[in-house]
């Protein structure tokens, strides 16, 4: 995906019957760090959708709003949320403008929302997003390969991995499990 923000590190990881998300918790402005431990998880419709994200932080928070309006319109339906949110985004002349991107997992699914109208579905039950997010999915790939720990395990390990190479990533973490 050619659409990368700094500042932050946000993976999401299926393992057996579960899935988890977790960010650091670093917001730059800048070269300055303006906080350490902002909350980039939230949870939607009825604390069956985890939602997380990257890029700037109205942009983002104004895009988990939709989505989880759009979940409430289709009942809870992640992927037919998604797709309308990511169809809103791209063509709404406001939307357009939002630099952000988001994941979202429920129970069954997992996605990358974009405002180029992507939503993709990770093969392999890692999604990552943000400056540190390719780190943290190299070493979330390795972890589920040669271990057996848990979804929110591999999410810890792999952000502390990407806080030790991404200067935009920080090793105040925040994880969350369905």
């Amino acid at each position: 995906m050619s659409i990368q923000y700094h500042g932050t590190t946000v993976i999401s990881v299926r393992r057996d019957s579960s899935v988890s998300i977790g960010s650091d918790g670093q917001v730059t402005m800048g070269s300055t760090i303006a906080k350490s431990n902002a909350k980039k998880i939230r949870r939607a419709y009825n604390n069956s959708v985890l939602i997380g994200f990257a890029g700037s932080t109205a942009d983002a928070l104004t895009l988990y709003e939709r989505l989880n309006g759009k979940l409430e319109q289709y009942s809870g339906n992640l992927t037919r949320a998604s797709v309308e949110l990511a169809k809103e985004w791209r063509t709404d002349k406001m939307l357009r403008r939002l630099e952000a991107l988001l994941i979202a997992a429920d129970k069954n699914n997992s996605y990358i929302i974009s405002g180029n109208g992507d939503v993709l579905e990770p093969e392999d039950g890692i999604a990552a997003i943000g400056s540190g997010g390719q780190y943290a999915q190299a070493a979330a790939k390795a972890l589920i390969k040669h271990t057996d720990l848990s979804a929110a395990e591999i999410i810890k390990e792999s952000l502390q991995i990407a806080s030790s190479i991404c200067i935009y990533t920080d090793n105040y973490f925040s994880i969350d499990t369905l």
